[in-house]
């Protein structure tokens, strides 16, 4: 099949701005553009399909263009929210630029033929006045049709309404769509699905402008079998790309939890194995549910993307920890990502130095009620150290017994834990 059946038979393509552009896209090497505004300093999960749509472009010859919002994200998108976003300031908005810029180099070429290009619209937005956009942007948007934009309307509608700032957030959009059709020779616009009127208005604006043709593609929304946006865990805690902010076992632990109604469109969207691959693992979704091989292979492969095979195999060894392996050489921050929802208790580090009975270390975690019945537990062999097996009865606890730079794990029985930190 040509580039955009590809696409299609994917369901990556939830709609575009004329049908011109299929043929454009098999026939052509064109350059398209995704815009992200730097909102936060890391890219959520929930982006990734974006990126990852970018470079199915790039790898078939298209150039991609990646804008960063210094300009835009001051104001923020009203597209798909129901309140306001909180303002922030321009020294935020280029601490978050520089962390982002990190994630796309993983994942997209910036050398080589076809490169991927990172632009920032405040270099050609920062230079306008008031007036000056007003007289020469403003000019050429109709209030009509701005308010009959579904994300406009949606807000209009609601208790909170629509500040003039988050109205004005479409033609900001525009402009840029413009200014790298003109300056860049960028003829396409992708997003989600949400960002469909703004990229229409793009359209039309570079139509009257310059009487030139461009066009828009919207990739799916993406959601659970439920409806729910994608990307956010039990809790509400959103899925993040840099590490230090969600560990590749969190990620890991997210997506291998995907239910079997949705990790087939997951594996479309967010891998790049090919559609027989994905269908053989679907067909394992029915005749051996149970293994979840879909699953575990899409956790496997948005790992190894975002965080390279040394954050698989990190996630990989946390997840075997689980079913009993021994825990050691771990990093603080791998450590406690792992036992994150555990309890906890902190014990001073000179005691650890200067050494800890056994029974009295056990003492002081909740997994006991006494030295008695830590005693007990142990005499039952139902205690493990660090998912080993335990110490003698009188062993004194020391530094060599740290799972990782100040901690160790204490088990009581198959599944109930307790990190134990010495600082």
């Amino acid at each position: 099949m040509n580039f955009y059946e590809e696409l299609e038979s994917r369901g990556l393509i939830a709609d575009v701005s004329n049908p011109e552009i299929k043929e454009i896209l098999n026939t052509k090497k064109i350059s398209f553009y995704i815009g992200y505004d730097p909102t936060a300093k890391s890219l959520q999960i929930g982006n990734l399909f974006a990126i990852i749509t970018m470079k199915r472009f790039q790898d078939a010859g298209h150039r991609p263009y990646v804008l960063l919002g210094g300009a835009t994200g001051m104001i923020g998108d009203p597209s798909g929210k129901s309140t306001e976003r909180v303002l922030l300031t321009e020294e935020v908005i280029k601490e978050n630029i520089e962390a982002q810029k990190k994630q796309f180099q993983r994942i997209l070429k910036f050398d080589g033929p076809n490169p991927a290009i990172m632009v920032n619209n405040y270099d050609w937005m920062g230079k306008f006045s008031f007036l000056e956009f007003l007289r020469d942007v403003g000019k050429r948007f109709r209030i009509s049709d701005m308010i009959a934009k579904d994300s406009v309307k949606k807000r209009l509608e609601s208790e909170v309404g629509l500040s003039f700032t988050e109205f004005c957030y479409q033609m900001l959009q525009a402009y840029d769509f413009r200014h790298l059709a003109l300056h860049n020779d960028v003829i396409l616009q992708m997003g989600g699905g949400d960002q469909w009127g703004n990229i229409t208005a793009g359209i039309d604006y570079t139509r009257k402008m310059d009487s030139r043709q461009v066009y828009g593609i919207v990739i799916p929304l993406v959601t659970d079998a439920n409806g729910n946006k994608f990307g956010k865990s039990e809790g509400g805690t959103a899925i993040y790309l840099d590490p230090e902010m969600t560990s590749p076992y969190q990620m890991y632990q997210y997506l291998l939890n995907s239910d079997d109604t949705s990790v087939v469109k997951y594996l479309k969207y967010f891998t790049f194995l090919s559609l027989d691959q994905i269908a053989v693992l679907e067909e394992k979704t029915k005749t051996e549910a149970h293994m979840r091989e879909a699953q575990k292979t899409l956790a496997a492969e948005v790992v190894k993307l975002v965080h390279g095979e040394e954050g698989l195999n990190a996630a990989l060894s946390a997840t075997k920890i689980f079913f009993g392996e021994k825990i050691t050489n771990l990093k603080d921050k791998d450590l406690i990502a792992i036992f994150k929802d555990v309890p906890s208790v902190e014990l001073k580090r000179s005691d650890l130095q200067a050494g800890i009975p056994y029974l009295d270390m056990l003492a002081a975690t909740p997994l006991f009620g006494s030295k008695g019945e830590a005693k007990r537990s142990v005499e039952q062999k139902g205690v493990y150290l660090n998912n080993d097996t335990v110490p003698e009865m009188m062993a004194v606890m020391n530094e060599s017994h740290l799972a990782s730079e100040t901690c160790l794990v204490i088990r009581k029985g198959k599944k109930n834990y307790c990190v134990v930190k010495f600082a």
